[in-house]
Formats: structure tokens, sequence, C-alpha cells
């Protein structure tokens, strides 16, 4: 599949996930095996200190992660493990996730994604992370 049909195809996908939805995830990059997701900042995203919450930072991270999967392995995935570092406080008008398989193999596909702030038109790191994710088949 070439980066066009994987972009509109994780679209779709994207648009059958309820909380995807709610929570206002966009796949605005695609190709196999790496995709980035952007979340547009919202007041009801936020914790009591006014930065994106935690959660909506490790769903950017898993969904882009589990996307990047899908779109090398062919399948639906499933995360087995999934770890976030929170670097930096999650401010910005938007946040990016960018994921990326790292190994591919039968059992487990390995990933790393990175959480990026838009600070007046600049990307800063918020968050990094990482999962194991297994195809279903």
């Amino acid at each position: 599949m070439d980066a066009a049909a994987v972009l509109d195809h994780l679209r779709r996908l994207n648009a059958t996930a309820a909380f995807n939805r709610w929570a206002g995830f966009e796949v605005v990059a695609a190709q196999p095996g790496e995709v980035a997701l952007r979340l547009p900042w919202r007041a009801d995203l936020g914790q009591y200190a006014g930065t994106l919450h935690a959660g909506l930072m490790s769903a950017l991270v898993d969904t882009a992660c589990g996307y990047a999967a899908h779109t090398a392995v062919g399948s639906r995935v499933v995360a087995s493990h999934c770890a976030v570092d929170y670097v930096a406080p999650g401010t910005g008008t938007a946040f990016v996730a960018t994921a990326r398989v790292v190994k591919a193999g039968r059992r487990q596909i390995f990933t790393r994604a990175e959480v990026h702030g838009d600070r007046d038109g600049e990307p800063v790191l918020i968050a990094i992370g990482s999962t194991i994710l297994i195809p279903l088949g």
C-alpha cells in the first residue's frame, strides 16, 4: 500500500473508534510503519493545572503506536505493554504524536513514539513512549 492509501485507510479506521472521535484524534500522516496523530487542545482535555491530562498523552502514544504497528503487519493489534515518560508540561495549541515500528515480529511488534506540543508554532517534546503490540491475526 502506498502512503496515500495507508493514510486513507487509517482515517477511516480512526473514524470507527468512539474514544478517538470523542478525544478529537486526527490521523495527519501515515506510511507503512509510521504514523502521526494530532490532537487539538480543548480545555475539557485538561487536568486541574490546565495542562493536557497525562491519560490523553498516553492515549496518543498507544493509538499512534497501534496504528504504526497495524500498517506494518496488516492486521489489527492490541497492546500488551505501554510505557510513557512525561518530560514537559502538556501545554500547546495542539499535540502531535509520531510513532514508528522498531521491530515487527510474528508475535510481537515493538514501537516508539514522541508527543510534541505546538507552542507558538514550535514543537516542544512533552512525552516519549513505547509499546509492545500483539497482532490479532
